[in-house]
């Protein structure tokens, strides 16, 4: 168990990547990791659009928005700091109307089976929705629910622990790694 918190605690999100190819058989990994994932009432209403290569990941890039708490000119990857690779998280509505917790559970699992291999992840809602889901020829009964950028992280994230009062917000060091508050176990959890 020890390794897995270990695992717990270093995926964090990254923004900022060597510019390194992804082996095939870690995408693949990635991928089974989401198609393992539970599902409510095993309706399995996911589906996953990979975006490799220079131009097909840049063309997403220009439709993402990152790292909403700091300026722009600090949170946002430079070009040669970009995710090598993106997967598109797509919900099929005819399956199920609702699947978030379904694409929550399968983000989780890809994130983890990633930084398995030291492959970080930046799991972005805040992108242009419509001309992604124009971009990737989805259909009437599709909805992009998130994309994620894959990459090998040219940074550091760093858990603190939080005090009471601190703001939530994560923040660069001096290095540009960045530093992540969290709260303490006893300021989230009550026995009932």
């Amino acid at each position: 168990m020890e390794n897995l918190m270990d695992l717990l605690k270093g995926r964090r999100s990254y923004r900022r990547f060597e510019q390194k190819e992804i082996d095939s058989l870690i995408i693949d990994e990635i991928l089974t990791a989401a198609r393992l994932a539970s599902s409510a009432a095993n309706r399995q209403p996911l589906s996953y659009i990979v975006v490799e290569g220079g131009n097909k990941t840049e063309q997403v890039f220009e439709y993402t928005k990152w790292a909403a708490a700091l300026p722009p000119e600090l949170g946002q990857p430079k070009e040669n700091e970009r995710p090598t690779l993106f997967i598109a998280v797509i919900q099929n509505t005819d399956i199920s109307a609702n699947s978030d917790t379904d694409a929550g559970l399968a983000i989780s699992n890809m994130t983890l089976a990633a930084w398995n291999h030291g492959v970080g992840s930046c799991i972005i809602a805040n992108c242009n929705k419509a001309a992604l889901s124009e971009l990737f020829g989805l259909s009437v009964n599709q909805k992009l629910h998130t994309v994620i950028g894959f990459g090998y992280p040219a940074h550091k994230s760093i858990i603190v622990p939080m005090e009471s009062g601190e703001s939530f917000s994560y923040y660069l060091d001096e290095n540009k790694d960045y530093i992540v508050p969290k709260r303490k176990l006893s300021d989230i959890v009550t026995y009932f």
